[in-house]
């Protein structure tokens, strides 16, 4: 469990960042997904100040990576803050961004892979997977995997008693609790199948409403799509501990609680509406941003978590079950390692 019981729902990472000040100071932090005004820069300018040896930013547009350096510079001029551009529905420019980073970093601290998208219609990447699925896991799936010479090597790297080392080097994947709209369809993760179409174990939990259904006639809906990738984000920490735990590597999935971010920003009147009434407390960025600085920093999750890797309101919780389960964890990797080419072989990094 978390190492302070008061944190929660209204916890700032403001707070966070300075009560975990030390475990921040002289680390190496990737942050993929960053923008003006977003959760990934409210998580930015916390961690920047606090000595950082080295902030690396990573986002799709340049000039709101650079919007939020900006920002940190007038505070702390001489941070090296560093941008990197990366289209996570892209395997190539996610490749060419993977070689990038690891030449500016070889050794990477924690990883907090931020980044999603939630669109309304039918959508895919390049690669032709559904855009929910295909940036929100696959693209960072293939992200965390290629940068993981990096991240091993900065628990490989520490000297007893260090700030290194020990369950120290966290992979924080953002995920939601929309992931209790939707397991992974393992046999249609494109929905091109009507829900009576695919296994009892792929569908949605029954009794949801209906706008969160497919249309009489259709197969997709953005939510379900939405909830099939934010489960995908479980899974995964699930089955990075499992094969990096003994390294030193830890992994969380963090639900931020509802905040009125960009995320929503491409969805229509309709949908802005119904993620309006999802949220009992609605929490400005800085709480939201709080539940990644716990599981970046807290000291007190540094030893390997069983079932413990989902969190919520910076603490520890309880996911719907499939998203914790292993044996959908590993189904989950195969297919990822499928749909980009390339088998990663972690027992061997």
């Amino acid at each position: 469990m978390a190492s302070r019981a008061e944190f929660g729902e209204t916890t700032t990472a403001t707070e966070v960042a300075n009560t975990f000040a030390e475990e921040i100071n002289g680390k190496t932090t990737l942050l993929v997904g960053v923008s003006p005004l977003s959760l990934g820069e409210h998580i930015a300018l916390s961690i920047s100040h606090h000595k950082p040896s080295h902030l690396l930013l990573a986002s799709r547009t340049l000039s709101k990576i650079s919007s939020v350096i900006d920002k940190i510079h007038t505070q702390h001029p001489s941070l090296q803050v560093t941008p990197i551009q990366i289209d996570l529905s892209s395997q190539s420019s996610i490749r060419s961004a993977a070689t990038e980073i690891l030449s500016l970093a070889p050794k990477i601290d924690i990883l907090i892979n931020n980044a999603a998208v939630n669109v309304p219609n039918y959508e895919e990447t390049h690669e032709g997977i559904e855009m929910h699925f295909g940036t929100n896991h696959i693209g960072l799936f293939l992200l965390t995997n290629l940068l993981l010479p990096s991240l091993i090597a900065s628990t490989t790297s520490a000297a007893p008693g260090s700030k290194r080392g020990h369950g120290k080097t966290r992979i924080v994947n953002l995920t939601s609790a929309g992931h209790r709209l939707s397991p992974v369809r393992f046999s249609d993760w494109n929905f091109k199948k009507g829900t009576e179409e695919i296994p009892v174990d792929e569908r949605p939990p029954e009794g949801l409403p209906p706008n969160l259904m497919p249309s009489s006639g259709e197969t997709y809906n953005g939510f379900l799509a939405y909830g099939q990738s934010k489960t995908a984000n479980v899974l995964f920490s699930g089955s990075l501990n499992r094969a990096l735990g003994e390294r030193g590597v830890r992994s969380y999935a963090v639900h931020p609680g509802s905040i009125w971010t960009g995320l929503a920003r491409n969805l229509d009147e309709e949908g802005q509406e119904l993620i309006k009434k999802t949220g009992k407390f609605w929490k400005s960025g800085d709480q939201g941003a709080a539940g990644a600085l716990v599981a970046a920093f807290d000291p007190a999750l540094n030893d390997i978590p069983e079932k413990g890797y989902y969190m919520a309101d910076c603490q520890v919780a309880e996911p719907a079950p499939y998203a914790i389960d292993e044996g959908m964890a590993k189904r989950l990797w195969a297919l990822s390692e499928e749909l980009v080419g390339e088998k990663f072989h972690l027992k061997s990094l």
